[in-house]
């Protein structure tokens, strides 16, 4: 009985991973990494490269973050670099409050993890068709940066 039940439970848990890593329709890219030990240095960026094939449409694109109950600070900020497919970049810093003047975390939470989906950029129309690479890093004065879990981005479709 107890077999069964391990057995039902890894079946559950493996089709859940495997529908959760499907992109949705209109989604772009939805890439995450982990952070080695919850522990974030500058030298630690996430890339991630997007290809657009349609121009005519406008895009979301978010900052994906999830990070630990014993995160010290209530904001984040992080530098973007975007790459275009004629090698020109652009480095964005954006400050992301992720929690109240009272402590309280704006965050989803779970377990003892916090999670959230910020904008940087919407209805966003890339101008031309190509491989665009996104590169996030963190820009606090901690370095490392801890009890960060992992990072990542999401491009879809504006709706």
């Amino acid at each position: 009985m107890m077999r069964l039940k391990l057995l039902l439970a890894a079946l559950f848990i493996g089709i859940i991973s495997t529908f959760s890593a499907c992109n949705e329709p209109g989604t772009l890219v939805d890439q995450r990494t982990e952070i080695k030990e919850q522990t974030w240095f500058y030298t630690n960026k996430f890339k991630v490269e997007v290809k657009v094939e349609d121009t005519s449409v406008p895009y979301n694109v978010y900052f994906i973050l999830r990070h630990a109950a014993e995160y010290k600070y209530s904001n984040i900020f992080i530098l973007m670099h975007q790459t275009t497919p004629d090698h020109r970049t652009k480095t964005i810093r954006y400050e992301f409050k992720l929690a109240n003047p009272d402590g309280e975390w704006l965050g989803n939470g779970s377990g003892s993890l916090y999670s959230y989906v910020l904008p940087l950029y919407t209805n966003f129309r890339f101008p031309i068709k190509g491989n665009y690479t996104f590169s996030l890093e963190q820009n606090m004065r901690d370095n490392p940066l801890r009890s960060i879990a992992d990072v990542g981005l999401r491009v879809e479709r504006a709706k």
